[in-house]
């Protein structure tokens, strides 16, 4: 019999993580998962539409994609190291009754080939789906591959719809959404070992609708992405303090539900926060503080982000401690705020 584990000592020092957390899962240790939550979802929707194509800028295998290509070899299309011929090809396939869904990086689709998508796909009102992975701060690889400003970018282009997905399942029922959906998307992409966590709260994604996943009379969060995924592993731990948190999930920053948001801000006495893997600047906080302003609702506001800097390179554990979006560090800034 192998003996118990032993726990470390108070203030005991986190174990020393290696260069491949940089690249690691944002799964928690023990998490349920699942693989490839995107690629299955295309293939299995293509399966049944003869007008879906694949396309990718050399990431097929870093996107999901693959699992598509050997599925769908007649209709994937490998573009190489060229995002703006990407999109500028799936905007022509789009013109001819196509539906393109189109993966690369998310760096490389909001700053790199952004005047191509908007020229090419956004002012013309393409039927283009654009899915890219890692998101936020989801890499430890620096400023080159840390998509920070996303969704900003992308808020900001006519025409674009801009969805981003919590988990497995917010992603598997997101693809038919968006190929249903006539005209531009924009979603930001999990790839590999997805976390599944909304199965437990009974959520269907809705295109434009924000979902209540759990109430509380202390204090809300208004998320999106994987921040309402450390949202709901906060408000579990802080029961423990007997603070009653609720959790708003917000997988479509545009359009914005803005009458979901306004009825549960409206609820009087308790600490509003929104949560995002972005920068405080443009995101989903100040959608949702410009919604609140415009419409004279005024609850106690926070705002949980990324720094408007570049950030570190390293080990994601440790940056998302650092720049305070880890399930620890939300706990201790809601503490801080209800003092």
């Amino acid at each position: 019999m192998k003996p118990a584990p032993q726990s470390a000592p108070a203030g005991a020092a986190k174990p020393r993580l290696t260069t491949s957390a940089m690249i690691a899962s944002i799964a928690s240790e023990g998490q349920r998962t699942k693989p490839a939550p995107f690629g299955h979802a295309l293939n299995a929707l293509a399966s049944g539409d003869a007008r879906i194509v694949g396309m990718t800028a050399d990431l097929g295998k870093y996107t999901d994609l693959h699992i598509f290509a050997q599925a769908h070899p007649d209709r994937f299309y490998q573009m190489g190291m060229a995002e703006q011929l990407l999109f500028g090809a799936a905007s022509g396939l789009a013109s001819e009754g196509f539906t393109p869904f189109c993966t690369t990086y998310a760096v490389f689709a909001s700053r790199r080939a952004y005047d191509f998508i908007h020229q090419t796909i956004a002012e013309e009102d393409r039927n283009v789906k654009i899915a890219c992975a890692l998101p936020g701060l989801t890499s430890g690889y620096g400023p080159s591959h840390q998509a920070t400003e996303d969704l900003a970018l992308f808020r900001a282009m006519p025409n674009m719809v801009v969805i981003d997905p919590c988990d497995a399942l917010d992603i598997e029922q997101a693809v038919p959404a968006m190929a249903a959906h006539q005209g531009p998307v924009y979603m930001r992409l999990l790839r590999g070992q997805v976390p599944l966590v909304l199965d437990e709260y009974g959520y269907t994604f809705e295109l434009g609708k924000a979902k209540m996943l759990r109430d509380g009379y202390e204090v809300l969060f208004i998320s999106s992405g994987i921040m309402t995924m450390r949202a709901l592993e906060a408000a579990k731990a802080l029961e423990a303090d007997r603070i009653d948190v609720g959790v708003l999930h917000v997988p479509t920053i545009k359009p914005l539900d803005t009458q979901a948001i306004l009825a549960a801000c409206a609820k009087p006495g308790r600490l509003v926060i929104v949560a995002e893997n972005h920068t405080v600047n443009g995101g989903l906080g100040e959608a949702v503080a410009g919604l609140l302003m415009r419409e004279g609702v005024h609850p106690a506001y926070r705002r949980i982000g990324l720094p408007d800097e570049f950030l570190a390179a390293g080990a994601l554990p440790t940056l998302h401690d650092r720049y305070g979006i880890s399930t620890e560090a939300l706990c201790t800034q809601v503490r801080a705020w209800l003092k």
